[in-house]
């Protein structure tokens, strides 16, 4: 039975079907990417730039069909989707144009020989496991540094974004990519298990959830494999004063709101100091009433469903069980009527450690606001959690809010801005929302031989 389809989550129809491998499948899944490191490693550093180029034109001319696809598979807003097929072309141009300089060997002022120098080399297969929620960007991610190193790539997508999977690897062989470089694999979780435990397997990166990670971790420490981890985020957004409420606000909720909620470095956490929580709190809630939702095929359309029904039910069921528990529902709370998996913009507030809103990543459009009486109360509250991927300060004291930001147990801070992505900021955190780094140089640093060769004089 197939386990890869495409469900339209506006409608529940489901549009396509597709079967997982079978055991001749796994074993040629493996072989074909082994048998491709070892030509693909000894590609010139300059010709897989180039075919990395090539990549950035075509998603660049591709742009509308890809935005549309990933709109169909899993509801993100078309105009949105086309900015997250900018940022995925943005990324393949950046290791492109820096790709061959980041590979340049390292020579070490260290005494007694007369050459040491560090080289930086491919290690081999790499098995990626990306989520739903950014079918192109996190590939990205992962796929353009190691192509880049010369490393091979085996990628299983999440089983409700097959048709945007293959879009990828169709355009990877556009580009000139060897076909053994990078296998698109329809696989079940055991399968993968049993790739990653592989010899010809180096290691493998996950974008998830903490349970996917863990499971991935488990395999991977049991065979000695190197693993990449960008799990979940509950991410804070602390208010110490502004001078705009408006425009705070207004940030505030397309931060949330973007991509229905579903991204792990959303602001799931507004942490508010006292005197400026109820104007906040107040024109917070009517800004998420304010924002409709829509077909997200519909260039108009500003916040989409949710990937699925069961992400659906699952969200609904943390709000209610926040509110029988004495929270606060200052808007939204229920699921809309009607076909598709979509939720009203919910916001929460009088949340307690009792509720799962408190501990949990919320996983779609629904903020939990917090009042604080000090900048110190909120770095407490905000390092509470079990998660650290990032966070945000705004004020207009700088250099306050920079103090503030740099003691967030986080592995991104931000002050006055929330949650930037750029091809040459690092990727990743802290506690149990990761390890290791992804994009600009550190994205070349993790799946990567950093070979010392050092030579002396008999």
């Amino acid at each position: 039975m197939a386990k890869y389809k495409t469900v339209n989550p506006a409608t529940g129809e489901t549009v396509r079907e597709f079967t997982t491998l079978d055991d001749a499948g796994v074993e040629s899944a493996l072989s074909r990417p082994h048998r491709g490191y070892l030509h693909w490693r000894t590609t010139p550093a300059e010709e897989r730039a180039r075919i990395l180029g090539r990549t950035a034109d075509l998603y660049a001319e591709r742009e509308d069909e890809l935005a549309r696809m990933i709109a169909l598979e899993m509801g993100k807003p078309v105009r949105e989707a086309k900015g997250e097929v900018k940022l995925s072309s943005a990324i393949y141009r950046y290791y492109a144009d820096n790709g061959p300089a980041l590979l340049e060997a390292e020579r070490l002022d260290v005494p007694g020989a007369d050459e040491s120098v560090v080289y930086r080399r491919p290690i081999g297969v790499l098995v990626g496991v990306m989520p739903w929620n950014y079918p192109y960007y996190q590939v990205a991610r992962f796929a353009a540094p190691n192509l880049m190193l010369g490393n091979t790539v085996l990628l299983k997508h999440a089983p409700n974004c097959p048709q945007s999977a293959l879009l990828m690897e169709e355009i990877f062989r556009q580009a000139g990519l060897p076909e053994d470089a990078y296998i698109n694999v329809f696989a079940t979780n055991e399968q993968i298990a049993d790739m990653i435990a592989d010899p010809r397997v180096q290691g493998v990166s996950l974008t998830g959830s903490e349970r996917a990670g863990t499971s991935v971790a488990e395999t991977a420490g049991r065979n000695l494999k190197k693993v990449v981890l960008e799990l979940g985020g509950s991410d804070v957004f602390v208010v110490l004063d502004t001078d705009d409420m408006d425009a705070t606000v207004k940030t505030a909720t397309r931060a949330r709101l973007s991509n229905a909620g579903q991204a792990c470095n959303s602001p799931k956490r507004f942490i508010v100091t006292e005197p400026n929580y109820d104007e906040f709190v107040s024109k917070l809630a009517e800004s998420f009433k304010a924002t409709p939702t829509g077909d997200p095929l519909d260039a108009k359309t500003v916040l989409g469903p949710l990937s699925s029904q069961s992400a659906a039910d699952s969200l609904i069921e943390q709000i209610e069980d926040a509110v029988a528990k004495g929270a606060t529902l200052l808007a939204g709370g229920k699921k809309i009527d009607g076909p598709g998996s979509y939720v009203e913009p919910t916001l929460l507030v009088d949340v307690t450690p009792e509720m799962r809103a408190y501990s949990e990543e919320l996983f779609g459009p629904v903020g939990v606001v917090y009042k604080v009486a000090t900048a110190d109360e909120a770095v407490e509250l905000a390092n509470s959690s079990s998660y650290g991927l990032s966070g945000s300060v705004w004020s207009t004291d700088l250099d306050g809010a920079r103090e503030v930001a740099d003691r967030l147990d986080v592995g991104m801070a931000f002050v006055n801005e929330h949650g930037t992505t750029l091809p040459g900021l690092p990727f990743g955190g802290v506690k149990r929302s990761g390890v290791g780094r992804e994009l600009g140089p550190w994205g070349m640093d993790e799946f990567v031989n950093k070979k010392l060769v050092r030579v002396s004089k008999k």
